[in-house]
């Protein structure tokens, strides 16, 4: 059986590793088959499929986009693509746009609660400025000691109703998947466990999702429980709907799972790769 990770980030945006080293860990943790997917960014790809060629590994494009559905934000993986494709290239460019001015704003709000320097504090754990996120926020927090990890900042910062929170207006739902599909990959919805939708709401969006050509449903990935594996298999069967499977590593002791160490995908979900040439 295949061990598959398509999702996970290197420090071209949010993740602590650089992409070959990223490629690297995968490998030790015996992915077969690996996909980078940075937020909203793709320049990491090359030395990704480099670094994965030369280690063994059969390599994916992916890519992670942000986007407003519903005033909230939810993330759709994009896999198997032409990175060379100019429309999803332009429109990565345009929601990366505006992260500056809001990571300033969260900056303020955090210096008014006792955490002066926000900014030049998370710039330090920013490899691409133009990517500066929540989470080198949450890293500087840390180094403040303020809290004691990241998931401890999570729950008291940067979080809807707590210091340090800007929303932001990311892609829209089918501009993201209209990027994804003219540049002839298939767009997945990652970790749907983590947007707290209702029955209701989760039908509406999905079924909009699939209406739109969105193709998956992440069903086991890092921030899922195991009960959770089998409710999104039974969900991704309802709504026609093929299974990932991806980690989301981020960095070496603050992911919540490694590289490859996933368990298998339910044996009733067809796998996003079923069909796959290599």
């Amino acid at each position: 059986m295949l061990n598959v990770d398509l999702h996970c980030h290197s420090n071209v945006s949010d993740g602590a590793l650089a992409p070959a080293a990223l490629a690297a860990r995968a490998r030790a943790g015996g992915v077969d088959v690996w996909a980078l997917t940075d937020h909203d960014e793709i320049d990491g790809i090359s030395e990704a499929r480099e670094a994965a060629t030369a280690l063994g590994m059969r390599h994916v494009t992916g890519v992670e986009i942000s986007v407003t559905w519903a005033a909230r934000t939810v993330h759709i993986v994009g896999l198997k693509f032409d990175e060379r494709n100019q429309e999803l290239a332009e429109g990565l460019k345009h929601t990366r746009s505006g992260r500056e001015r809001r990571a300033r704003e969260m900056a303020a709000q955090l210096a008014a609660v006792g955490i002066p320097d926000a900014f030049e504090g998370a710039l330090k754990y920013v490899g691409n400025p133009d990517l500066i996120s929540r989470t080198h926020f949450a890293r500087y927090i840390v180094e403040t000691g303020a809290c004691k990890d990241v998931s401890e900042v999570f729950s008291n910062f940067l979080i809807d109703g707590k210091p340090g929170f800007v929303p932001h207006r990311w892609a829209a739902l089918k501009d993201a998947i209209g990027w994804i599909r003219g540049a002839g990959g298939i767009a997945i919805v990652a970790h749907p466990g983590r947007y707290d939708f209702d029955d209701l709401e989760l039908d509406v969006f999905l079924s909009e999702f699939k209406r739109l050509g969105g193709a998956g449903l992440e069903v086991v990935t890092g921030s899922h429980t195991e009960e959770e594996y089998g409710r999104f298999a039974t969900i991704a069967k309802r709504y026609g709907l093929l299974a990932s499977r991806g980690s989301d590593f981020h960095a070496p002791g603050e992911s919540q799972t490694d590289l490859g160490a996933l368990p298998p995908l339910p044996a009733s979900v067809v796998p996003v790769w079923h069909d796959w040439r290599w």
